[in-house]
């Protein structure tokens, strides 16, 4: 069932309705957006909020890419490594003679 959540962003509440177990991710969320909103504004008050919410978004959307390129980096790195890892251990294997038991 979801409950409706107040969270401010630059001075004005928005209530948002979300999943119970959804509520502290929505609330972190909207204090980054909060945060990311305000650096951007600066010191100007007169700023146009919408001008600032898509500046905000294209900077957070940009770091999620950057953190899945870097995401999907890693991971093929760890493909290659088990790779090479699998590579020397069946080597390891065919090499050593099998005791009968």
């Amino acid at each position: 069932m979801s409950d409706p959540v107040t969270v401010r962003i630059l001075d004005r509440d928005y209530l948002i309705a979300c999943e119970a177990d959804e509520r502290d991710g929505l609330v972190a969320a909207a204090h980054l957006l909060d945060e990311r909103m305000r650096d951007i504004r600066g010191g100007n008050r007169m700023a146009a909020i919408d001008r600032i919410a898509v500046m905000a978004a294209l900077n957070l959307a940009h770091e999620l890419l950057q953190s899945r390129q870097a995401t999907a980096q890693r991971e093929l790195q760890i493909d290659r490594r088990l790779g090479e890892l699998n590579r020397k251990l069946d080597g390891l294997l065919a090499a050593s003679p099998v005791s009968a038991r």
